[in-house]
């Protein structure tokens, strides 16, 4: 990477790094709402931080040049990792501003890291062991940072403080996104953020009139239409044991894993588009063959009727949402089980969502390209064969790039995914089998969040830093972490 290329990263990381503080002066008011004051100093001095890093690295790059697509992706790649570190902060400062008897999960900076990194990324693995006794101001935080997470805090920064040298186009295709509701970026970005809030607010009101109390309708509300999963609880929806509140959850994880694209023509042209969609069609169709799937292992495996369907259909939306949510058990269940629920993980919900995995439009035409291979090989000699995407007719050399593009992505994020099942299975303890260790990752990879046990505030410290790195290589869909690597290897 040339001195100018690094000039035009350093300027755009400045940009980035002021969302963490005003996130955190927005949370300023919860503070002093719950009478948490101890937090106000947390939140200051992580603003104070946050706003003096922009500023170190803005002023003197200011005057470079106007980011490209190579420079984006390097700002998404160091952008994460920089806004997960100072979203740590509050974690970090709060838990040693606590009294002596207070719950202290994120005394440990690498404790706190990993949280922020869960949160930023829309994971929703944990450190917390009983969130239900962390401060408010904490629920809060954790909600916070996987509601803008869910989004993209580079979506953040395009929304609210585009500024001149840099690249709306660049960044906002560098942060795994490539669908346009508008023909201008930052138009689709503002109207992404309005349709996210609206179904925020609808959410919350759907939970509280399910039966859940007003602050635990706002922050599942906020992390489950961000597909990320953070409870305040310690057994997440399982607590409360509703059938209704099971049902509007799942709702919400479906919404959250939909297109924005889809959502917004919804809203103009009615519920129907949902169906009329290639992905929303295939999304329901995973979701329905994954709950049959788990529904039948569990009747296999002496489960009644109502709990495999019950809990087999929780699950099989939140794996595939990539949201997290539990209402079962998991370490509990068949090797069977766990891994179908893998599957869907690494599948996960569409493009333009906010959910993660591999995305179902990928795994769509992976699968249509074994058929339109066939076809091409019993094709004659020079002929050209069309794929065909739902509607979509598309030319035989169109479709060549594209099964690439998705071939190359699936093979990288399967050997990402094996690179930290062979790592972790020898940083964790014996009672966890192989099953176990492939969920995890597949979990931290997927950034799902559902867990067997493995995370926990007492697992080594490689094995959180393990976990953090196949979240972040999972939310930025392994492209910008490649050029990051190959910027450090080869420097140009």
């Amino acid at each position: 990477m040339g001195f100018e290329d690094l000039r035009i990263v350093l300027r755009d990381l400045g940009w980035l790094a002021p969302v963490v503080g005003i996130m955190a002066v927005v949370s300023l008011p919860v503070a002093v709402a719950f009478g948490e004051w101890y937090a106000l100093g947390a939140f200051g001095l992580t603003a104070g931080i946050s706003f003096g890093v922009g500023i170190a690295l803005y002023l003197p790059f200011r005057r470079a040049g106007e980011a490209r697509l190579k420079h984006g992706l390097l700002v998404a790649a160091m952008g994460w990792l920089v806004v997960s570190t100072l979203g740590a902060l509050p974690f970090y400062f709060i838990s040693h501003s606590l009294a002596p008897g207070e719950v202290y999960p994120f005394v440990d900076f690498a404790a706190a890291f990993f949280e922020s990194v869960s949160g930023y990324t829309g994971t929703g693995l944990t450190m917390a062991t009983h969130p239900d006794l962390l401060p408010r101001v904490l629920q809060w935080w954790r909600s916070f940072i996987e509601w803008v997470g869910g989004m993209g805090v580079i979506v953040l920064m395009l929304t609210l403080i585009v500024g001149p040298g840099t690249s709306a186009v660049s960044l906002y295709f560098a942060e795994a996104r490539s669908e346009r509701i508008h023909p201008s970026v930052v138009s689709t970005v503002r109207t992404m953020w309005w349709i996210f809030a609206l179904y925020t607010a609808a959410a919350a009101v759907a939970l509280w009139g399910a039966g859940m109390p007003p602050w635990e309708a706002l922050n599942h509300a906020m992390t489950g239409i961000s597909t990320g999963g953070f409870t305040v609880w310690p057994d997440s929806i399982a607590h409360y044991d509703s059938i209704a509140i099971e049902a509007v959850t799942i709702v919400i994880m479906l919404a959250g894993a939909i297109s924005f694209a889809v959502h917004y023509r919804a809203m103009q042209r009615g519920p129907g588009v949902f169906l009329l969609d290639l992905q929303s069609r295939w999304l329901l169709l995973l979701a329905v063959l994954g709950v049959l799937l788990v529904a039948g292992e569990n009747l296999l495996k002496g489960f009644g009727v109502e709990p495999a369907f019950r809990q087999g259909a929780f699950q099989v939306v939140s794996a595939l949402s990539c949201t997290g949510f539990q209402t079962a058990p998991i370490r509990e269940w068949s090797d069977t089980g766990k891994l179908l629920l893998s599957v869907a993980m690494v599948i996960g919900g569409a493009a333009g969502s906010t959910a993660g995995g591999i995305k179902v439009m990928r795994f769509v035409l992976l699968v249509r390209g074994v058929s339109w291979r066939l076809k091409k090989i019993v094709s004659p000699g020079g002929a050209l064969v069309p794929m065909r995407l739902g509607r979509e007719l598309i030319p035989d050399p169109e479709a060549a790039k594209r099964l690439e593009e998705a071939s190359v992505l699936a093979f990288l994020w399967l050997g990402f995914l094996f690179f930290g099942v062979l790592v972790l299975s020898h940083l964790v303890s014996g009672e966890y089998g192989l099953a176990d260790v492939v969920f995890e990752v597949a979990s931290a990879q997927g950034n799902v969040g559902l867990s067997v046990g493995i995370t926990h505030p007492t697992m080594p410290t490689g094995a959180k830093l393990l976990l953090c790195f196949n979240m972040w290589i999972g939310r930025l869909e392994i492209i910008p972490i490649m050029m990051f690597f190959r910027a450090l290897i080869w420097r140009r």
